[in-house]
């Protein structure tokens, strides 16, 4: 297990200056990103509303689908209203700590007025326990930790201000350790699916997102409290798709500066399927992961399609 001490990459700057990759921190237990360690007691500190709505997920497991989902089903379907500005903006992002210019999470989401509808990546155990206090409901999405390790190797190759990920080799030992951003797959989906009938939370699963859209969109607007027609069901079904997404520049992330986030090393929209794991794990890096993936997962009632 790593140290208290600081781990993951060197700090480094770009040639132009403009961003650097943080190393990792450990915040009881969970490794985060330096300046989210830094900042912590702000972050664990943060005041919840009543009325404030949590996306929460693990790295990489279909967070920007939920928010524009939601987004929508909150909205009755009004497309311009939910291009009203790009994902980042709509939804602060709780705990981040970004280099300038981007503002941190908790100081957007003072100013910003009830209902919020906030994005975090934390373990439930790191979540600021007002949440808890005041009520508030969740929308939690898990997605198979095969997929999950893949994609969230991309995204650590573009995003410059997280860690090296270092060839894929050496990521997926990572990642199987939990020595990644936001700490381990394992402890993240089993502590949310524990937790999910001490509170107002709704567990989904990114597979079952992918296999039946309208079935899931349904679930989250019932969760909400929206009776929707079926006509807005298609709708919010039509510009959800991966493709559309994708397309949407209100929700693909162009609108960062290439100096965090480099879409010329992946893009942020990637394939968003089920079953990509495929192409990446060798035979052995596979029967290892099962192995561990046996270990951590053995007496969980918590099962995972790692096909559809």
């Amino acid at each position: 297990m790593m140290s208290q001490e600081d781990y993951g990459a060197s700090l480094h700057n770009a040639p132009d200056g403009t961003f650097y990759r943080f190393p990792l921190r450990l915040v009881h237990g969970v490794a985060l990103m330096k300046p989210i360690a830094d900042g912590w007691q702000k972050v664990e500190s943060f005041q919840a509303r009543p009325d404030d709505l949590l996306i929460a997920t693990y790295p990489k497991a279909g967070t920007t689908w939920m928010q524009e989902i939601v987004d929508l089903v909150v909205n009755e379907g009004d497309l311009e209203k939910v291009k009203r500005a790009p994902t980042h903006i709509r939804f602060p992002f709780l705990e981040i700590c970004s280099p300038p210019p981007i503002p941190s999470g908790i100081d957007i989401l003072e100013e910003t007025p009830s209902p919020r509808i906030i994005k975090t990546h934390l373990a439930y155990k790191l979540v600021p326990k007002s949440f808890w206090a005041q009520n508030c409901k969740v929308i939690y999405i898990a997605r198979n930790a095969k997929d999950n390790a893949v994609s969230y190797y991309y995204f650590d190759l573009m995003n410059k201000t997280q860690p090296d990920p270092g060839p894929w080799e050496k990521y997926v030992e990572s990642f199987l350790k939990g020595d990644v951003g936001w700490g381990s797959w394992f402890d993240h989906v089993i502590d949310w699916w524990k937790a999910k009938d001490k509170h107002r939370i709704l567990y989904m699963f990114y597979e079952d997102m992918k296999e039946d859209p309208k079935r899931e969109i349904r679930k989250v607007m019932d969760f909400l409290g929206k009776n929707l027609s079926e006509n807005i069901l298609e709708k919010i079904y039509q510009h959800t798709s991966f493709q559309a997404m994708k397309d949407n520049p209100m929700a693909n992330y162009t609108s960062f500066p290439s100096s965090i986030l480099d879409q010329s090393c992946s893009p942020f929209m990637r394939k968003g399927e089920v079953g990509d794991w495929v192409n990446h794990f060798s035979k052995t890096q596979n029967e290892v992961f099962d192995a561990e993936y046996k270990r951590r997962m053995e007496g969980m009632h918590l099962n995972f399609r790692y096909s559809i």
